[in-house]
């Protein structure tokens, strides 16, 4: 019996050998070949990727589609791919990759081996890996639906969402009621700024599956942003209904900074602590919300102990080293020079839309898009991250530790290239704009350190920088917890380095632009919006519009933390906070050094 097996193996391989090369120049026949085989062995992927392929030079999509489909399902059941599936489940990403790359080498057109080696490139956080793998994907089986939605999740993930949003409408076509491909379609929706269309998806998919917290917090996360407080709280409640333990809900629910918990949210926080299952996603959300739960009762020593240990638990899981940020700035004081921009006047893009808010988080940056949004001329976006997504490319930064060629590279792009560059950013933000106003926001705090690039590519963008006291601001972001892209705000001295640093920077551009950064003091703007309002819009060269002094009233959407405090009237209540923690803030004012002694000046370089 071995030996018959042995023999049946062989003829196998050795008619799709046969196969292989009838495919080059008689695909008809090469399908009846590998029809032949199949018959011998009904299940053997190889004869039915032969097939596929053959079918599809043919022109027959359809059974091409359905052979292509089979042979996925065969090769997923085959040792070596159930092996690799096994240590994609146990996390064993290099056991994986020993086992898929000779895998995909013998076989290049496993499809089923290439969706399983773009998982590992993005567990691995190789995203434009993962991309090209499951597009390869798709090239060779069109219709393999789970790889065209981990495409979708690749490309959200790389902040790509109108993208995202191309990919799921493909999907749905074939399953319009995909709930999977919903809830990604309007997180994706989200980002693009269309709200509505997003809270409508959100309600069909909680219509049919109204058990999935989950899903009831992004609910909840999509109507905070409108304006619909208490549906959202009402939404974030059904979520913690279904699942107490969430800690992301509660956080929610805080970070609204509206709601005030009562004991009972107090003592089912406390309990869920207290589970030995809990994640430790779910515990430094929990940290965090009761951080602000004692805040509000006036515990500061127990709300510090909270916000300290959300930070611990949060700060292991992120990688960020403040020797980077650094040696950024250094690199930044070193070219742009006097002359770095005297002989490039004539580069970049003439265009005078976009207006940049810079700084550090919590800082005013929200209060100040919403007092300029208010105004005629003036459209409020969000937190691009296209700034930084050209930076990237230009450097060439594979990983942390390479230092890349960033910022240094651009001293070697032409006048044409700048203004290509420039053309490019607002290209990219153009889907976010939704009126005809003529001026744009772009309000990603951390463009603070790509402000030459955005002078050399827009030289006619206006830059505002929102400045807040140093320990008022550094507290207020080590009490917050952001969903990504701020890794220095988990430790008190990692912050007030990352304040220090920015402080420097800015006092550099200062000194090599002198007028080309307008700088807003929080504390000034409290004390006096309309005078402050005045010397905004004039340096914008924008008239006064009193609607900027009624801000508050406007409806548009707002992301960020600041979101409901932006829509009252400005008041003194978040300046002195930090006050109560000052005995344990020892760590941040040594870290901020003559920083904190000189604001709101810089210290002399």
């Amino acid at each position: 019996m071995a030996a018959a097996a042995e023999e049946r193996s062989g003829t196998v391989a050795q008619a799709l050998v046969h196969g292989g090369r009838l495919l080059r120049h008689d695909p008809g026949s090469a399908a009846m070949q590998a029809r032949e085989i199949l018959r011998i062995a009904p299940a053997n992927a190889d004869a039915l990727r032969l097939l596929a392929a053959a079918l599809r030079r043919t022109g027959d999509g359809e059974g091409a589609e359905q052979a292509e489909l089979e042979a996925i399902s065969a090769s997923v059941r085959e040792p070596v791919l159930i092996e690799a599936a096994e240590a994609l489940l146990d996390n064993e990403l290099a056991t994986a990759e020993h086992i898929l790359r000779p895998r995909l080498k013998a076989k290049p057109t496993d499809v089923a081996a290439i969706r399983m080696m773009a998982e590992l490139a993005a567990r691995l956080g190789r995203y434009g890996d993962a991309e090209n793998l499951l597009r390869r994907a798709l090239e060779l089986a069109p219709g393999f639906a789970a790889a065209r939605a981990n495409l979708a999740t690749i490309l959200y993930r790389q902040n790509r969402p109108a993208d995202a949003v191309m990919v799921l409408d493909a999907l749905l076509v074939g399953d319009p009621a995909n709930p999977a491909a919903q809830n990604l379609k309007a997180a994706a929706l989200g980002r693009l700024g269309s709200y509505e269309e997003a809270i409508g998806l959100y309600e069909q998919v909680l219509a049919r599956f109204p058990d999935q917290p989950k899903v009831w917090m992004s609910f909840g996360h999509m109507l905070k942003t409108v304006g619909r407080q208490q549906e959202g709280i009402a939404a974030y409640r059904r979520a913690l209904a279904i699942e107490p333990g969430l800690g992301e809900v509660w956080w929610s629910l805080a970070n609204l900074k509206t709601v005030t918990f009562d004991g009972g949210d107090i003592a089912a926080m406390m309990e869920a602590l207290e589970r030995g299952d809990v994640i430790d996603e779910d515990r430094y959300h929990l940290h965090f919300a009761l951080g602000k739960a004692d805040e509000d009762a006036g515990r500061a020593a127990e709300s510090f102990g909270h916000y300290a240990e959300g930070n611990r638990l949060r700060r292991r899981a992120v990688d960020y080293d403040p020797a980077d940020t650094s040696e950024h700035v250094g690199r930044c004081e070193a070219l742009f020079t006097p002359a770095f921009f005297e002989s490039r006047r004539d580069h970049g893009c003439p265009a005078s839309d976009p207006i940049f808010i810079i700084g550090m988080p919590r800082a005013g940056s929200t209060l100040i898009e919403q007092i300029l949004a208010s105004h005629r001329l003036i459209e409020g976006t969000m937190e691009l991250p296209d700034m930084p997504a050209l930076a990237r490319r230009l450097g060439g930064r594979k990983s942390r530790g390479d230092p890349g060629a960033y910022p240094d590279c651009l001293a070697g792009l032409s006048a044409a290239e700048c203004a290509a560059l420039g053309e490019e950013y607002l290209d990219r933000t153009r889907v976010q704009r939704k009126t005809d106003r003529p001026h744009f926001i772009d309000k990603l705090p951390n463009n603070w350190m790509h402000v030459g690039l955005i002078k050399l590519i827009l030289p006619n963008a206006k830059i505002i920088d929102a400045r807040r006291h140093p320990l008022a601001c550094c507290f207020s972001n080590f009490k917050q917890h952001f969903a990504r892209g701020q890794g220095f705000t988990y430790d008190l001295a990692e912050l007030g380095l990352y304040y220090a640093d920015y402080v420097r920077s800015m006092r550099h551009i200062d000194a090599v632009l002198p007028g080309g950064v307008h700088r807003i003091l929080h504390e000034h703007m409290v004390a006096d919006p309309e005078a402050q309002v005045r010397r905004l819009l004039d340096h914008l060269g924008l008239e006064f519009d009193p609607a900027c002094l009624r801000f508050h009233e406007n409806e548009r959407a707002v992301r960020t933390a600041s979101s409901e405090q932006v829509r009252r009237p400005i008041n003194r209540e978040g300046l002195d906070q930090w006050r109560a923690y000052e005995p344990w803030l020892g760590p941040l004012k040594a870290a901020l050094g003559p920083v904190l002694d000189c604001y709101p000046d810089a210290p002399a370089a």
